[in-house]
């Protein structure tokens, strides 16, 4: 609901037209993504106790989970660009960020996404499954399926390390370095006032990148290097990794972005009026 009224917000603002708002829109995408491509099991696990899936549906799942979670971070990493520019070079905003570039940073991560991930549905197809495969959590992730395999992982293993490097990896150093690039001007500017004021800009962001990347980083150290911890532990990690940023993210836009603010609440106004 979150993401689906942030959506229809900066659809309906004329406004809203803007390239941070095309990108938090993006953004409500992605995280709708996620949402719909785990809702199937969840559902089934926790209403119907059904506790079996397909093979392949596993590996279908499991793709679009990855391609989702790789286009939020694609996603963030633009927005990272976006403040940059924002408050670095704002007399070339327009010109930089217009619609068409917008377009093309999307399809690029989108494309991006889709690419790196072909190998690793077709590489697991190889591996062999002998005893009783029991996931650790109620939907298909990579690390998760090939840990199950009683044959040689190793490629997969080194496979899903480098698509997380060259992703995630390279993804959050350059929006580190956004940020660094970002102080650098704002401790340049002479007014304490405006210094503020750019940086609260970039609250919400910051906010959401580590929404995003702690629960990754969490994920990955538990599936790698804690295969002794408690079965509780991978699950909650699990859903804090995939459900915790789609639900806390529009809160986060909501609350810390003054017109996303705004324009729901006229819009609520609105629809209030006309029942009255």
């Amino acid at each position: 609901m979150g993401n689906s009224t942030i959506l229809m917000v900066i659809r309906m603002e004329k406004s809203l037209h803007e390239p941070m708002y095309f990108f938090l829109f993006m953004l409500a995408v992605s995280d709708l993504g996620l949402c719909v491509t785990t809702l199937p099991t969840i559902l089934k696990l926790f209403w119907f106790n059904v506790r079996e899936i397909d093979c392949d549906a596993c590996l279908t799942q499991m793709y679009f989970i990855h391609i989702f979670s790789m286009m939020e971070s694609g996603i963030l990493l633009s927005m990272a660009f976006d403040h940059y520019v924002a408050i670095s070079n704002p007399l070339r905003y327009n010109a930089i960020l217009n619609n068409a570039s917008i377009v093309k940073i999307f399809v690029a991560f989108v494309l991006r996404a889709i690419i790196v991930l072909i190998p690793a549905p077709v590489l697991i197809k190889r591996l062999k499954f002998c005893e009783a495969n029991v996931l650790s959590h109620s939907y298909c992730l990579h690390p998760d399926i090939i840990e199950l395999s009683c044959s040689d992982h190793r490629i997969n293993s080194f496979l899903g390390l480098v698509v997380i490097v060259i992703t995630f990896g390279v993804d959050s150093m350059l929006i580190l370095l956004s940020y660094v690039k970002i102080l650098t001007t704002v401790l340049g500017i002479a007014s304490q006032e405006k210094r503020v004021k750019a940086l609260n800009t970039c609250v919400s962001h910051i906010c959401a990148v580590l929404l995003v990347y702690i629960p990754l980083l969490g994920v990955s150290i538990i599936h790698r290097f804690g295969k002794h911890a408690p079965p509780v532990v991978q699950v909650s990690m699990g859903y804090v990794y995939l459900l915790v940023p789609p639900v806390l993210n529009p809160v986060v836009y909501c609350i810390k972005t003054h017109e996303i603010h705004t324009r729901i609440l006229g819009i609520f106004r609105k629809i209030s009026n006309n029942r009255y």
